[in-house]
Order: C-alpha cells, then structure tokens, then sequence
C-alpha cells in the first residue's frame, strides 16, 4: 500500500475551506495527471487520469465515491480502479488555527492482482506527490478564489 499525506496552511478560515472543497467542481482539474471526470451523483464520481511512466502512457480510470461528508471540516472518499485492479481511500481535513485553516489531504492506494507487483513500487513513488500537489493546488485556488 502507498500513503501520501500532505498538509499546508490556507489563509482563510474553515467555512471557506469548506465551500470550496465541498464543491468538485471548483478543484477536479486541480488532481494532477487530470483528464476528466463524470459525476454519477452527489456520492459518486468516475475519474479519468492520464500520465506516462518512463515513457509509458497510460490512462486509469476510477470510481470515487464519497462516504462521508462532515461540514465543515472531513470529507471521507473510497477509491476502486475501473481500469486497473487497484483501490483505495482517502479524506480532506480542515482544522481551524486562529482564523486561518490547516487542510490536510490523505490517500491510500494498494494496487491487487498480478500488476500489482508491477504498480506497487511507481504507486509509491507518486501517490505522496499526488497528495502534496493536490493540496497545495486547492490551497492556491482558496487562497486566490477568498
């Protein structure tokens, strides 16, 4: 399994936080490695990324779906590959710190299956850098957006 964890101060406070991460449209462009997304409903969304890997191209797509939303200050998400035997979990945390807000960003991706042994070791290069860039990007956004 690959963890990333990044967390960074947005110089605003938790509602605002909130309102903008509360909102998937306002930051799906943000993930990197962002082709697309679809939104099923409220809970549940089919992402497409696509990246290249030493050269490789590849595209992935996969269902997230929101388990919990906890305003303001949790957002619990499940992960599952719809092109890649993978899953995976993740949530947004915002924190109040005297008017300003620490957002931290957690993901959890375990590849399964025979690619697995393959995936595991480049997942756990790039799911700790996905989980800083995202979070800096939607602390960017806020801070630009507030």
């Amino acid at each position: 399994m690959a963890t990333g964890t990044h967390s960074v101060v947005v110089p605003v406070d938790v509602q605002a936080v909130w309102d903008y991460v509360s909102d998937l449209e306002k930051w799906a462009t943000t993930v990197p490695a962002y082709k697309e997304h679809q939104i099923i409903n409220d809970k549940q969304s089919i992402w497409t990324f696509e990246g290249s890997v030493k050269g490789i191209k590849k595209t992935i797509q996969a269902q997230v779906d929101i388990t919990e939303w906890n305003e303001p200050s949790n957002i619990k998400f499940e992960l599952k590959g719809l092109s890649d035997n993978f899953t995976g979990s993740g949530h947004f945390t915002a924190e109040d710190a005297n008017g300003e807000t620490v957002m931290t960003c957690t993901v959890e991706i375990h590849a399964g299956g025979l690619s697995g042994v393959v995936l595991t070791p480049i997942i756990k290069l790039a799911v700790p850098k996905v989980a800083s860039r995202l979070t800096e990007s939607i602390a960017h956004k806020i801070a630009v957006f507030s």
